[in-house]
């Protein structure tokens, strides 16, 4: 199995780098999607309340015959459940969900500007924390203005921000806030959904390599420094995409595909999205 490096977080937590994601994968098909990546060599799973299986992610962790103690599990609270009170009963009916007393992440899915509640909430997050209820906390598509506001006005800063990043939307600046901060990047729809996998630039890098463009990509993104987290219900694409670390992207190709940023979201605008 390949040997997945691990990223060390603010608080000395450590994840490793590559994880599996199962947003939009339905219900009744996490269980074996988990178990495959599990069996492929994945030890960090990434789920949200939001995404409704949970519960397959727990059967395939008991199922799998991997120890707890050696998955790295991430889940989310979602927007209706922000606010200190709410947010604590989240977290409750997430690990029973989940089978769990602790996950090993938790992040607040969406910052929600208008509803407001996201600072109510981190208090919360920082109350589990400190209870054990999470080995670390952190959030999820939240601006630089969201964490100036929990930098200025929070008793403690998140380890890590999941958001949307891929070749084109590279979210520099983004990012060097990140570095200057102490918080680490993780990026979801790694692969914007596809899109990327046409760009003729990818292609022939990937060709270069003998590689995917899809390991192409998840390279880059390693070579950034970020965690990612790439979804896949098909075996072969599940195991190809942690076979990352036998080849090196050169400072021509990092630098190609620096180019590619196109601003581009395929998901919503954080400072917009304030849906239930």
């Amino acid at each position: 199995m390949p040997e997945v490096p691990n990223v060390r977080l603010g608080d000395g937590v450590e994840i490793p780098q590559v994880g599996f994601g199962v947003f939009k994968v339905p219900p009744e098909e996490t269980q074996r999607a988990v178990e495959d990546a599990l069996a492929a060599g994945y030890r960090h799973i990434d789920t949200a309340t939001a995404y409704e299986n949970e519960r397959g992610v727990a059967a395939a962790i008991a199922a799998s015959g991997v120890p707890r103690g050696e998955i790295f599990l991430t889940t989310k609270l979602w927007n209706d459940e922000q606010g200190f009170d709410p947010a604590l009963a989240g977290f409750e009916r997430s690990l029973e969900a989940l089978d769990t007393d602790h996950v090993d992440l938790y992040l607040i899915h969406w910052p929600t500007p208008a509803r407001d509640l996201y600072l109510d909430t981190w208090r919360a997050f920082e109350r589990i924390h400190a209870e054990g209820g999470a080995r670390a906390i952190g959030v999820s598509n939240f601006r630089i203005v969201d964490l100036e506001r929990l930098r200025a006005e929070a008793e403690t800063m998140p380890t890590i921000n999941q958001v949307e990043l891929h070749p084109l939307l590279q979210q520099g600046e983004l990012r060097a806030w990140h570095a200057e901060h102490g918080i680490v990047t993780e990026a979801w729809s790694p692969l914007a959904k596809g899109e990327a996998l046409e760009n003729e630039t990818l292609v022939t890098i990937a060709a270069r390599h003998e590689r995917t463009v899809a390991q192409v990509i998840l390279r880059w993104h390693v070579q950034l420094g970020n965690v990612v987290i790439p979804k896949s219900v098909t075996p072969e694409r599940v195991r190809a995409n942690l076979d990352l670390f036998a080849f090196e992207l050169t400072d021509d190709d990092m630098a190609a595909i620096a180019r590619l940023d196109a601003d581009h979201r395929t998901g919503p605008d954080p400072g917009a999205f304030n849906g239930a």
